[in-house]
């Protein structure tokens, strides 16, 4: 059974790592390591709402068409070779507390991803990870963005859990990306989107050094050193600076 509060070296319990708990080591290995072996949290950020709205409709009408195997048409208008992949766990992989899970005994971890959705290419009868995103910018969608790696690290980790599932999935995945205009005359209680679908070829080689590299990181007694381009990182040794000045003074 997985463990979910803090890691123990001791324990004979699974730790749980999210996705976004590797992609979380990747960007501070310090912070990891203070939420995920001190139990001191970041302060959390607002939700996205609006987002998640978008997502919700988007699962909503991808299933009219797993329901009906049949292709969504943006899947036609995109010459994409798919239909919505019907299976009994879709539910499960998509929910948040659950996810595509594997068990890696050899490390200890409980390593778990909600997707977004899933496809199967009539063609070849590989699984495709399709992942949504929503924005509202002028110019056309891309991944080009520096920061944007996180979301291919996001598909490329959905693909090596499925991998580790027994499931035959194919390198290229897509993103469902819809781009709200801001520009119309009116709002008349509609927006309305843009719809990209931006294609991504996976490439999984930087998964398993990575756990490697937090199995170490966990099993230290050393906090990892300050991670420049850290903003939590950077307020905190800022303010901590600050505070001993203040302190010294006195």
């Amino acid at each position: 059974m997985p463990k979910s509060v803090t890691y123990d070296s001791n324990s004979s319990d699974l730790f749980k790592i999210s996705r976004f708990g590797v992609q979380f080591f990747l960007d501070c290995p310090r912070c990891f390591y203070l939420k995920n072996k001190l139990g001191i949290s970041q302060i959390p950020s607002l939700p996205f709402t609006l987002n998640n709205a978008v997502n919700d409709l988007l699962v909503n009408e991808f299933d009219i068409y797993r329901k009906k195997q049949e292709p969504h048409p943006y899947m036609i208008e995109n010459n994409i070779d798919a239909i919505p992949y019907d299976h009994e766990k879709i539910n499960d992989w998509r929910n948040n507390k659950r996810g595509v899970v594997y068990e890696d005994h050899a490390r200890g971890f409980h390593l778990y991803g909600a997707i977004d959705d899933v496809w199967i290419n009539t063609k070849t009868n590989q699984l495709i990870i399709a992942d949504y995103k929503a924005t509202s910018k002028l110019e056309e969608v891309t991944l080009d963005a520096d920061w944007q790696i996180s979301y291919k690290n996001q598909v490329e980790f959905y693909q090596w859990l499925m991998r580790k599932n027994g499931f035959d999935v194919q390198d290229e995945s897509y993103f469902v990306y819809c781009n709200g205009n801001k520009t119309e005359e009116r709002f008349d209680n509609t927006l309305t989107f843009r719809i990209s679908l931006l294609s991504h070829v996976g490439n999984g080689h930087w998964i398993e050094p990575t756990l490697d590299k937090i199995k170490e990181c966990l099993e230290s007694d050393k906090i990892p050193s300050y991670t420049n381009n850290c903003k939590h990182c950077n307020y905190v040794k800022t303010n901590f600076d600050l505070y001993k000045k203040l302190i010294n003074k006195k």
